[in-house]
């Protein structure tokens, strides 16, 4: 199977690559810096199955060059790039930042995912795999704040529901994936559970994913969350 990780330099996404290098899966990484993401480049030195490109996905040209360097078929896409932002609380809000964090989580995200949908409707895994947040739960909202974070996870939970209609004329499963509390930069160190613990329990729904997963909300230990 063909495997593209995004945001792969770093936590969630670097060990995504880590456990699907190591059971022989083809990947592709990537990275806003290539040249910024040295555990990425140790480990393409002992696995000949990992392919690290440049990737910004706030950027519309980088974006734009995806396709051409993935190449024409795709079996699993793992939309992991993304970021969190202090926006402020209400009502003095950094929109700014906002913006950004929607632009980056919601659109960016979107747009990688049709730049490479040609790709993925030649693949045979047909998944789009995207790690959103509880934090983009509205059912789940019970403490407010977070505006920036919670509303562009709650952009990319709708558009994925939205994407999972469309694209299931084509087989395409598509889903998102809430990772846990997890101990990274952005989680802290009192996070609940580590990376390996998260990206083993998403694995298993990605491999398992049939077009009954499409269009719905997966904990990492295979719950299903409410939008």
């Amino acid at each position: 199977m063909r495997y593209l990780v995004t945001g792969a330099n770093r936590g969630i996404g670097l060990e995504f690559v880590k456990q699907l290098t190591s059971r022989g899966e083809e990947v592709i990484a990537t990275a806003r810096n290539v040249d910024d993401a040295k555990a990425l480049k140790t480990l393409a030195g002992t696995h000949n199955n990992l392919t690290i490109i440049s990737l910004d996905v706030s950027k519309d040209d980088s974006i734009d060059a995806l396709s051409a360097s993935v190449g024409e078929e795709l079996d699993v896409l793992i939309n992991n790039a993304g970021c969190y932002g202090h926006s402020g609380v209400f009502p003095d809000l950094d929109f700014d930042l906002l913006e950004r964090d929607y632009r980056i989580n919601a659109i960016g995200t979107l747009k990688v995912s049709a730049a490479l949908l040609e790709s993925l409707k030649k693949g045979k895994g047909k998944i789009i795999a995207s790690v959103t947040s509880k934090m983009g739960s509205i059912g789940d909202n019970s403490s407010g704040g977070s505006y920036s974070y919670r509303m562009s996870k709650t952009g990319l939970n709708m558009a994925s529901r939205s994407m999972a209609h469309d694209l299931s004329k084509h087989d395409i499963s598509v889903f998102v994936l809430h990772p846990g509390w997890v101990q990274t930069d952005m989680g802290g160190s009192n996070a609940l559970i580590n990376t390996q613990t998260s990206v083993e329990g998403m694995l298993k729904t990605i491999d398992k994913a049939t077009l009954d997963h499409s269009g719905r909300f997966w904990e990492w230990n295979g719950n299903e969350i409410q939008w």
